[in-house]
Formats: structure tokens, sequence, C-alpha cells
């Protein structure tokens, strides 16, 4: 431990190069800023963090950015946006990690509630149609993507793949609910690590740019990111009551088995699970809110992935289309929009508020939990899982789009080349995703409008 003060250690996360303090204003705008660009998914978001962060303002160091990283992919849920939490809490505690946090989502909640109404009331408008049949196979392609990615990084072994395997079987053809899988992986991981090391992954990757850190922290920690028992209780008691008093008078006003109540359930379940991401989490929610609880089409998710890629925030807001859609479907009294913004709120309220609990609860304890080799055992075995997982909703997707009536109802050769098209830009020339959805959905309406 460094022989600075403690208040010294506080103030020294919100100094700049020269020790100029960052101000709380400053931060806040440019947490706004970040949410109004922040495309590309999470890869590009955490790129936009970096670069405006470490390289260009130089507020945290490059070893604070990597080790904030390092956490926040270990937690269920969007690491981009838990990331921008991370940030927000070290410059200037909890009040900053609040604003970090919900200005990373708050305007991608307002343009896609737009979209999704919209999408909802005139979706069958043939230039809206047109314009969601060349978004469809661009996401077909994102997905098939996606699995490429992540297996090239997550399948390093032959138990890896085995366990890949598994889980595709399981949710492909067995119909085993998501949060069993991820747990099963686990498991197998942990096992792997504790009994047969060799078969676990050593290291969690991470690439550093080539740029120096500017702030040199020495490895020094701000007073306020030091463990404290009566912080963790505080955070959980008021997590805990910020999720209950919501859900209490949700159920109150419109009756414990009521659709909101429901949603309210289901997606604060889906949030402790969310390992890999929006494209595994979609799997399951997919499987959930399509099969088993009929809230909305196989066709209406597929399309709300494609809005969902054209909005700044993390990739995950797809669950907020899901729960308007749920909403629209099912007003239960009220009218289709308002019923669609109360689905969509209590969905969006559900998936990110675990996030800042989990970055206030647990960051403090990151050192113990980046050394912890069997964590990261398991969740080595979770990864693999994931891409078994992602693979499901690739097929789910292609077929719902290239065969949209079934096999016996013909291939829909426009969709299969888009698709292909689409592939090969992302995949092989390293296109920008906003620009390949954008395109596509400008395909999609010319076509339509010659049709006309």
């Amino acid at each position: 431990m460094s022989t600075k003060s403690v208040a010294s250690l506080a103030d020294e996360a919100s100094e700049g190069k020269a020790g100029n303090r960052i101000t709380f204003a400053e931060a806040f705008r440019f947490w706004v800023k970040l949410g109004f660009i922040s495309f590309g998914g999470p890869a590009g978001q955490i790129a936009i963090m970096h670069r405006e962060l470490v390289e260009r303002r130089r507020w945290v160091s490059e070893e604070r950015f990597l080790h904030a990283l390092n956490y926040c992919m270990l937690l269920p849920g969007p690491e981009a946006q838990q990331l921008a939490i991370y940030i927000g809490w070290l410059l200037h505690r909890v009040p900053g990690g609040i604003v970090a946090g919900a200005f990373f989502v708050i305007p991608s909640i307002f343009i896609l509630l737009a979209l999704s109404y919209i999408y909802a009331a005139y979706g069958n408008v043939a230039a809206v149609a047109g314009a969601l049949a060349g978004f469809k196979p661009v996401v077909v392609a994102i997905v098939v993507e996606a699995v490429l990615k992540i297996g090239r990084r997550a399948l390093t072994r032959r138990t890896h793949y085995l366990i890949a395997a598994a889980a595709f079987i399981s949710i492909y053809f067995l119909h085993v609910p998501f949060p069993l899988i991820v747990l099963a992986a686990g498991l197998v991981g942990l096992a792997a690590t504790r009994f047969w090391p060799r078969i676990a992954q050593s290291k969690t990757e991470s690439v550093k740019p080539e740029s120096a850190s500017v702030i040199d922290d020495d490895a020094t920690r701000p007073a306020h990111t030091l463990p404290s028992r009566s912080r963790a209780l505080r955070t959980v008691a008021v997590g805990l009551a910020l999720w209950a008093l919501p859900f209490f008078a949700l159920a109150w006003w419109r009756g414990w088995s009521s659709l909101y109540a429901q949603e309210y359930r289901f997606f604060t379940q889906a949030a402790m699970v969310t390992f890999g991401g929006a494209y595994s989490v979609l799997a399951y929610v997919t499987q959930a809110a399509v099969a088993d609880y009929g809230w909305l089409s196989q066709t209406q998710a597929v399309d709300g992935l494609a809005l969902a890629e054209t909005t700044p925030g993390p990739l995950i807001m797809v669950l907020q289309f899901v729960g308007f859609m749920a909403g629209w479907n099912h007003p239960q009294g009220l009218a289709p929009a308002a019923s669609g913004i109360i689905g969509a709120l209590i969905t969006t309220w559900t998936t990110f508020l675990p996030c800042f609990i989990f970055i206030f609860l647990g960051a403090p304890h990151i050192e113990s939990l980046r050394g912890n080799e069997n964590l990261k055992g398991a969740l080595t075995g979770i990864t693999a899982a994931i891409v078994g997982v992602i693979l499901n909703l690739a097929l789910i997707f292609g077929a719902a789009v290239i065969w949209p009536h079934g096999l016996a109802g013909g291939t829909d050769w426009f969709a299969a080349g888009m698709s292909v098209a689409a592939f090969s830009a992302l995949f092989r020339f390293k296109a920008n995703v906003l620009w390949v959805v954008i395109i596509g959905g400008l395909i999609g309406l010319g076509r339509a409008v010659i049709n006309l």
C-alpha cells in the first residue's frame, strides 16, 4: 500500500495528467454524449470508451481500464454498460456510476420506443415491411458472424467443443432451459479447473492497445473502492428496495398473474443469466417469450433484433422491444400503446438494475476475483456453451428469414442472397455493422418501391 493518505487516493481517481480535477459536470457531459454515439456492439463501445477515456482525455490509466474490463467480462449482462458504470463510479463514486450507466441506455430507450411503436402500428405498410425485409437477412449474417468470432476465441480445446456441442443439442433438440445450460457448463468448467487443470484455459485474453498510459496509478486504489461491509449491506438493501417496490406496486395495480408481473419476474431472471451478451440471452428469451408465454412471434423477435442493431446503446436493448410487443399484443384492458410502453419500461428496468448492483457491490473485491482460478474455469465452460446457444439462435433466425413459410413453402432467394452478401461484408471486409444494417434496410425499401 502506498504511503499516500486515504483522502489523496480518493482524489487520485478523478485527476488528470496535470492534476486537474475532473469535475462531475465535465464527466456528465461525456456520459450523455457517449449514449448517443455508442454504436458497434460491445466491442465498438469498449473501443470508443478506451479512445476517449484513456487515450484522448486521459481520465483513467490503461491498468485501471483493463482492470475494470476484466471484471465486467465476468458478470452477466452488457459488459460495455457495466464498464461505463465502473469508470463513472471510480471517478465520482456512486453518483458518477449512476449517471454513466443510466445515460449509456437512456437515448436508446426513447429511440427504440419510437421505432417499436412505428413497427407495431404501421408494420404492415409496404415501405416499413420492405425495410424490415432488408434488415432481417443482415441480422442472420450478424448472428452467424458472432458464432464464428466467439467460437474462435472460446473453443481452444477439445473439451470446449464438447461443451458447445452439448449446449447446442440441449437447447435446440431437447429444449433445455438456458439457465440450466449455463449452470451445467459452469460446473463442468469448474470441475475441469479443479481436477483436470490442463484442459482449463490459462488466462482470460485481453488485447492492450499500443498507446501507453498517461496516468500511472502505481496500483493504488481510491478509498471508496476499498471493501466495506456496511457499504455492501447498504447496496444490497437499496438494490432490493428498488427492485421490490415497483414490483409490488405493479402487482397491486394489475394483479400477481398479470402480463406485467410475469414480465417483471421473467426479465429479472433473464438478467441473472445473460452470460455471453445479447445474442445468447435472446436465444433464451425467444424460447420462453415465443414458445412458452406466446408474447410475440418468431418473426417479431427477428424484427426486434434488426431494430436494436440500428440504435445506439447495448444490443441487449432488444429485450425492451420484446417487452413492448408483449404489452402491445396483450394489452389486458389498456390501450395497446400504453400497455406496450409499460411492458418496455418494465423490461428495461429489470434488465439494467442488476448491472448497477453488480458493480457497486462487487467492484471493491475485483482484486480477489481476478485471481480466482476456479471462477475463471467456470466462466470458460460457460463461454464455450454460449457458442452452442448462439448457433441455435442462428439456425432459428435463419430458418425464419430464408424459409418464412417452412421448407415446403420454398426459399426466399432475396433473403438468402442478402444474408450471404452481408456476411461477406462483415466477416471478410470488416464493414461497420451499423452501415451494413442501414444499407440492407435501404435495399429492402428500394425493392418494395419497385414492386409497387
